[in-house]
């Protein structure tokens, strides 16, 4: 069906079916698990009310594809979180604090991003339709159920979303390596949207004269970059250090 998906993961798994249970048809184990890990989650799942189906390591290997299923898995509904970016912006109560991610395309990259906005209180990811590898299984198993619980918005086209994001009052700033202003200057604690490229890459040019301004992670080692997962994870949590301060 396509209104449906198979997630897998010890976490994935659990945070549907304590965040949405109603959406997980089947859980899927493999028969030969009789660890402590895999018994909690068939308890969880059976306090949901959800039906849970022992099966072979072949079969899970067919659901998760290249994936590392762990031993579970489980069909669920898609769940979209938000229609628009319009909608989450309407909604959010206090300065709102986006991620936007310009050409992460790998999906362990985009699954820790999306943990690391939910560990950050990011209101949305965005991230352009041409230049973005989508909530697939992966993504979600990397995840860590972060992908049921912050909003994943394609655009298509990122430099007027960041036009549209300058238009209701939020400072658009991107990380680059090339920048004078240090990530940790003052003026974070406005409604904000932190713009990532790729490791490697960076912004597009478009991209970055669109931001309002540029700054960058300092450096104090052989690499030449970071993870965009720990760029992402660094850049936001000086926003919320620099929103408690003031």
């Amino acid at each position: 069906m396509a209104n449906t998906r198979y997630i897998y993961g010890f976490h994935a798994v659990a945070s549907r079916l304590k965040q949405r249970a109603r959406s997980v048809h089947e859980v899927y184990v493999d028969a030969a698990r009789r660890d402590p890990r895999a018994r909690d989650l068939v308890k969880l799942a059976e306090s949901m009310q959800v039906r849970v189906v022992e099966i072979d390591a072949t079969r899970l290997n067919g659901m998760a594809g290249a994936g590392r299923h762990q031993g579970v898995a489980a069909k669920v509904d898609v769940v979209e979180l938000a229609v628009s970016l319009d909608d989450v912006l309407d909604q959010v109560q206090g300065p709102p604090l986006i991620l936007v991610l310009d050409g992460v395309t790998d999906p362990h990259n985009l699954g820790a991003c999306l943990r690391t906005a939910d560990a950050a209180g990011v209101h949305a990811v965005v991230a352009p339709k041409d230049r973005a590898v989508g909530l697939n299984a992966t993504v979600m198993k990397v995840a860590s159920g972060a992908a049921d619980t912050v909003p994943y918005i394609t655009v298509t086209n990122l430099a007027r979303t960041l036009r549209e994001l300058k238009e209701r009052d939020i400072w658009v700033v991107g990380a680059a390596e090339e920048a004078r202003l240090p990530h940790h200057a003052p003026g974070l604690g406005r409604p904000l949207a932190w713009v990532l490229g790729a490791e490697g890459e960076g912004l597009r040019r478009l991209t970055r004269e669109t931001c309002d301004e540029l700054r960058r992670i300092p450096m104090g080692g052989s690499v030449e970059s970071l993870n965009v997962s720990v760029a992402a994870g660094v850049c936001l949590f000086e926003a919320i250090r620099q929103r408690g301060a003031t």
